[in-house]
């Protein structure tokens, strides 16, 4: 393989695919990136077995060939290099030479042969979507998946796709994240899949916030994202996911409306007595009126009052205030509508005209 491309050409596909390169791995070829040259196209993939990450650029290579280099080392040679400096990538044997200036770097290159690909994978329908869509689903939903769970089945978000509609749902059994969005694939099957942490990071990642497109295809036992030139492919996680109808509350019994932005800067600023083991917040209802009370082992103590739409009588319950402020964060619209059913149950949160998002969260006992 031998080819030539400005630094910037080559460092910004390597950033884009180096978050599938583990730090620490079993096997030395999984550190590495895999270059694939054709006569017009340089393709580099990476991939630490559970997430692949591949980016195609147009560029002309001299001598067409694929080679794996190790990820990191390359990454930081040329992220080193001088802007706009020109850099030579030749490779004969297990060595492979980078060459910038009077710069000159000699890497160890283990066979292409060796590097674990998912490219021949059969996928179903791919779903068209705009990329700032797909990504605000992801940012209003993926806070609530559960990190290291025992339950592995929480530790990913679900995407459950059917015709005419794509839904996504998080929760680690505390509180539970889901949207909807209205899709225009109509002869898509009914499927539920759980899509791992890293794979859904990775994602949030290189999903721009624009109108351009991706394409969401389901596969056996992975997904695949293709927006533009890079392509995530993912392992799905092997489990079933909660029955999440079952945890939204329906007909609550009672219903606060509130400015969205006025209730979470008050929760924010009584939340900042608490400390990060004891979140708990007291929430005390009355009719037009929240109390929002906190304290903390030291004796330190915040009180916050505000306006609300509320008539169902005095109610006190307790939650943990970084649930409530990641829910409300999450919201569009001004209006934020919180329902209860009692003390002792979960809170619905949603924006006031209904829409897509709705958020529940389990009380704390305080």
């Amino acid at each position: 393989m031998k080819l030539e491309a400005k630094r910037e050409h080559l460092l910004k596909p390597l950033q884009q695919v180096i978050g599938a390169v583990e730090r620490r791995q079993t096997l030395p070829i999984l550190s590495n990136v895999l270059l694939s040259a054709t006569e017009r196209e340089l393709t580099l993939t990476a991939t630490d077995l559970e997430v692949e990450l591949s980016v195609r650029l147009e560029l002309p290579v001299e001598a067409p060939g694929d080679i794996t280099l190790p990820a990191r080392k390359l990454h930081d040679i040329l992220r080193a290099l001088p802007e706009d400096a020109t850099v030579a990538l030749s490779v004969e044997g297990e060595k492979a030479t980078v060459r910038c200036g009077r710069s000159r770097f000699t890497l160890v290159a283990l066979p292409a042969t060796d590097f674990p690909t998912l490219e021949d994978l059969p996928f179903g329908v791919g779903i068209p979507l705009e990329q700032g869509t797909l990504r605000g689903l992801i940012e209003r939903t993926h806070f609530a998946m559960a990190q290291q769970d025992v339950r592995y089945y929480l530790n990913g978000l679900l995407l459950e796709v059917s015709s005419g509609a794509l839904r996504v749902v998080a929760t680690d059994g505390h509180r539970l994240a889901f949207q909807e969005l209205p899709t225009e694939a109509e002869a898509v099957e009914h499927r539920q899949v759980i899509v791992p942490r890293k794979g859904v990071l990775e994602l949030m990642r290189l999903l721009a916030d624009s109108e351009a497109e991706a394409v969401l295809a389901l596969g056996a036992n992975h997904i695949r994202v293709a927006m533009g030139d890079i392509r995530l492919t993912s392992k799905l996680i092997d489990g079933k996911f909660p029955d999440y109808q079952r945890v939204i509350p329906r007909d609550a019994a009672r219903t606060v409306i509130a400015d969205r932005m006025v209730l979470r800067t008050a929760l924010a600023r009584a939340g900042i007595v608490l400390d990060d083991k004891t979140r708990g917040i007291r929430l005390q209802l009355e009719d037009w009126t929240l109390r929002a009370q906190a304290h903390n082992s030291e004796q330190e103590e915040a009180e916050e009052e505000i306006e609300i739409n509320y008539s169902g009588g005095p109610m006190e319950i307790g939650f943990n205030v970084s649930y409530l402020l990641d829910a409300l964060g999450a919201l569009g619209g001004e209006l934020a509508k919180l329902s209860f059913t009692d003390s002792g149950g979960s809170c619905l949160i949603e924006e006031s005209e209904g829409g897509a998002s709705k958020h529940v969260i389990m009380p704390m006992r305080l």
